[in-house]
Formats: structure tokens, C-alpha cells, sequence
């Protein structure tokens, strides 16, 4: 490997950093593979196909310094091995796959640096840090981008005197309704452009300073630029028709915008590039610490340090899981009766993996309706969270979109929901595990990392009380029928899990 050239590792040391990193990568097998699922299915994550070639250069590009520094295994690594081995741990106990990711890489990192020792990791520093860059994040800030989209092209009109109107993420113009939706909230333009401009930032730049105002010109620039084109499509269908407008402005997004923004973008940072072609990528040369250590016992060390929280999931995280087999009812509530016919814009939420899944409508005396899902887990883990992104009340894959959050009874959460045609529903959402009801999704992880981590019961439940209309107060007449949410959750769990 280029590494092990660039430094002359001998045979023997090459030998047992490529045993300790391939090991790791088949301890963690479902997230190595979920990662490279992401880079090649995913528009967002393409850019990461990119990222290892890229590395590859990079410590080509350092041979000549890195060969002058002495690889030496370095015992204090394992501690930072064994730091991203328990953030595994806590982002497999919390159900977050990112974070278990990010830990794969950070392992990854740390194996190198244990193997290698600190002269040789300060070495090829950027190169190492830029590996952060495979893993596949940026789904996590759509909604705010969205948010922040939708307001800049709510200016961008009004200052183009066009009669518009906002609703969370939804525009109104006379002839025309568009929805800033996940796709257009510019995400995978941005993470692309911050990987792009670190990358620069490391090879035309010497100045700390320049680096830091490049790479605010990258993040800045996608966002800014992401408004503008959703103004621009919105203003071409002012002026034309939505049809065309949106087909235009899918192609052009797609095959020029993101192109002309980069050019533009290094257009004007070209003049202020310090780095000559030639320039040594170190200035000083680091100096090998510690004694020498038999690099292939440290490898081993290291692999039996990652070992451990594969060792803890498969024992200690997996006690606590819960069967579910008996079939369950939505519950009986007072003064209200089950209706068979469900009119209007069809909504459900979505519960990926859940033992149980129970919707239906009930009406009362006064005519008022809700609709109610709920949601039974035994237990937790990947593809099968309580909350998590694209669960719950608002799936995007059934047309409704979120659009605001509103004042929520206690232990729940409440949120404005919009589908095309203005349809208006509004969604309670309660989310059931050890520790009664809770509405906050932070609550709701860090509940589930607790009772992974120590083994306890798992078994958790998601209620949502949802009206069209946004008919507040049928919502709240049914949870007065309906009583404590988490008493009638434990009830349907215990009837679930019964002998």
C-alpha cells in the first residue's frame, strides 16, 4: 500500500497495521457495508467514492518527507482505539448509525496511529483527517436547510415584487404551489462542497488564515447559491408555467449549477492560493517517540480492543430485547367508536421494523374524527428505531411534509403537517419506553442507549393522535377519553408479550 511504501515500513510491520485495520473492518461488517451502500446508492454520498483515491495521493504526495520519519508502534494509541471502539458501542446502544460510522473511521485512524506511532500520524495528519470524509452524513440537517432555503426564496420574490405566501416549507405564487422539498434543500451540494474545499484548503493554501476563509466561501456559497435557484425556478414559473420551469430547473441543478458554483467559487479564491506547485507538504520533520514495540503484538492488542463492544452487543445489549408474538387491538376508549370508512388525503405514518403496527379512525357523538397509530418494539436497533429520520408521523414518501411545530400536551410533541392541494393535518406524537412518555427525541435515545447498555428491557411504544384540519380540539377530547398514553401503551405491551 502507498502507506507502508511512503514510510518503508518493513515486511513485517506492513503486515500487522494491514491485519489490524482489515480485522476491524470485518468486526464492524454491517457498517462498512452500510457506509459503501450509502457512497454508491445515495446522489448525496457519490462524492465519497472519491474520498480513498484522494487519500492515496495525498500520502503519495508526502513520500519524500514521510520516508525521513521513523515508524515506531506507539502502546498509548490502543487509549484512543479504545475511545472510538466505546462511541461504537454508544452509537450501537443509541440506534444512531452515524455515529457508529464515524467510530468505524475514528478506529480506523486510531489503529493507525497506535501501529505507526505519532510521528508518522503527525506525518500524514491531513491525509488521516480526511478520511472523516467517507463517512455519510448531511441527512441530518435537511429539515434545517429546507427552512433555510425556503425563507431566502421568500425574500429573493418579495424583493422580485411577486405575490407569495409561505407555510413551513411550502410557497404559494398566483399560478403555482412548490414545496422546498429534501432533494432540493441543497445538502448534497454542501457536504460536497466542504469535502471539496478541505481538500483544497490542505493543497493551495499555507495561510491558516486563507484556509479558514476558503473553506467559510464553501459552506456559504452552496447555501446561498441554493436559494437562488430555488428562486430562480420559482420565478421562471412566475413568468412561464410550474411545468416547465421545475423541468428545467432539475436539469440545470443537476449538470451545471453545482459545476458553475465550484468554478465561481475557485474563480475568485485562485488569486489568494499561497501553496506553489513543488512546496513540501511538511515543514519540519517529527521526531519518533517512545521505545520500539513488536508492531504485531500491539496489532493484536488492537483487535481485541475492538472486539469488545462486538463482545457486549452480542451478550450484554442483547439480553434486554423482548418478543412480541400476541396479536393486539387498538385500545377501547370511551365515547368513542371505531369508523371503517377513512376519507380525505390518505396519511400513515411510517414505523420501520416495529412488531406491531395498529392504525385506524375513531369518531365520537359530535361528529369529531382522529386518526390513531401505534406503534409496538420489543426492542431496538438498525432499521427498527422508535425515532429516527423519515419515521413517524410525517413520511415524506406518502406526499405530507412537515411544516411546523406546535404547542403539544405534556410527554408529547406536536407538529403541523402539509400534503399537496393544501391539506392541512395535525400530528401528537407520544413516544413510550422505561420512564413513562416523552415527546423529546433526545429523551428518547439517550432512554434507549441506557436500557441497551445495561441490559435492560427494551420494549418501547410509539402513540400518534392525528386530525385533518388540524382539529385541535377532537385531538385533545380523544387523549381526555383515552387517559395516560403510557398506561395504554403498557397495556398493549403487556398484552404483546403475554404467555
Amino acid at each position: 500500500c502507498r502507506v507502508c511504501r511512503a514510510v518503508s515500513l518493513g515486511g513485517r510491520h506492513c503486515v500487522a497495521i494491514a491485519a489490524a485495520v482489515v480485522s476491524i473492518l470485518m468486526l464492524f461488517p454491517r457498517d462498512a457495508v452500510a457506509m459503501v451502500h450509502q457512497w454508491w446508492n445515495s446522489s448525496s454520498y457519490g462524492h465519497c467514492l472519491f474520498i480513498l483515491p484522494l487519500v492515496d495521493w495525498l500520502v503519495w504526495q508526502r513520500r519524500h518527507e514521510v520516508v525521513q520519519v521513523e515508524p515506531r508502534a506507539w502502546v498509548p494509541g490502543l487509549a484512543a482505539l479504545g475511545v472510538a471502539a466505546f462511541v461504537w458501542l454508544i452509537g450501537e446502544a443509541a440506534s444512531v448509525s452515524l455515529i457508529r460510522q464515524a467510530a468505524l473511521v475514528g478506529m480506523v485512524q486510531a489503529t493507525v496511529l497506535t501501529l505507526l506511532g505519532p510521528a508518522v500520524f503527525r506525518a500524514l495528519l491531513f491525509p488521516l483527517f480526511y478520511l472523516v470524509f467517507l463517512i455519510p452524513v448531511g441527512d441530518e440537517i435537511v429539515p434545517a436547510m429546507q427552512t433555510v432555503t425556503a425563507k431566502m426564496t421568500m425574500v429573493l420574490l418579495h424583493v422580485a415584487q411577486v405575490p407569495a405566501h409561505i407555510d413551513g416549507v411550502f410557497i404559494t405564487i398566483p399560478n403555482g404551489w412548490f414545496e422546498v422539498a429534501e432533494a432540493c434543500a441543497g445538502v448534497k451540494f454542501l457536504v460536497a462542497m466542504i469535502a471539496y474545499g478541505a481538500l483544497v484548503a490542505n493543497v493551495c493554501f499555507k495561510s491558516w488564515t486563507r484556509r479558514v476563509a476558503f473553506m467559510a466561501l464553501c459552506v456559504v456559497a452552496p447555501i446561498l447559491a441554493n436559494g437562488v435557484r430555488a428562486f430562480a425556478t420559482i420565478y421562471a414559473a412566475h413568468l412561464t408555467s410550474v411545468k416547465a420551469a421545475t423541468g428545467f430547473d432539475h436539469i440545470v441543478y443537476g449538470w451545471l449549477f453545482f459545476a458553475f458554483v465550484m468554478l465561481s467559487v475557485m474563480a475568485i479564491s485562485w488569486r489568494f492560493f499561497d501553496r506553489r506547485i513543488g512546496d513540501p507538504a511538511l515543514t519540519e520533520m517529527p521526531v519518533a517517540i517512545g521505545k520500539a514495540r513488536p508492531a504485531g503484538f500491539i496489532a493484536v492488542a488492537a483487535i481485541g480492543i475492538a472486539l469488545l463492544p462486538v463482545f457486549w452487543n452480542g451478550t450484554v445489549i442483547a439480553a434486554g430485547r423482548q418478543a412480541l408474538p400476541n396479536r393486539v387491538d387498538l385500545p377501547i376508549v370511551a365515547g368513542w367508536t371505531r369508523d371503517a370508512h377513512i376519507d380525505g388525503y390518505p396519511w400513515q405514518p411510517r414505523f420501520d421494523g416495529a412488531d406491531h403496527v395498529l392504525f385506524g379512525r375513531y369518531r365520537n357523538a359530535q361528529g369529531r374524527a382522529v386518526d390513531v397509530a401505534i406503534a409496538l418494539f420489543g426492542w431496538q436497533g438498525d432499521g427498527r428505531e422508535i425515532v429516527s429520520h423519515g419515521q413517524g408521523a410525517v413520511d415524506a414518501t406518502n406526499k405530507w411534509a412537515w411544516t411546523e411545530d406546535v404547542a403539544a400536551p405534556e410527554g408529547g410533541k406536536a407538529e403541523r403537517m402539509l400534503a399537496p392541494g393544501k391539506h392541512v393535518r395535525e400530528a401528537i406524537s407520544f413516544y413510550v419506553l422505561g420512564g413513562g412518555a416523552t415527546g423529546d427525541v433526545m429523551t428518547v435515545k439517550l432512554r434507549t442507549m441506557r436500557d441497551r447498555l445495561l441490559g435492560s428491557e427494551q420494549a418501547g411504544a410509539v402513540v400518534i393522535v392525528s386530525a385533518t384540519d388540524a382539529d385541535r380540539p377532537a385531538i385533545d377530547a380523544f387523549l381526555a377519553a383515552l387517559g395516560p398514553v403510557d398506561v395504554t401503551a403498557g397495556r398493549l405491551l403487556a398484552t404483546a408479550r403475554s404467555d
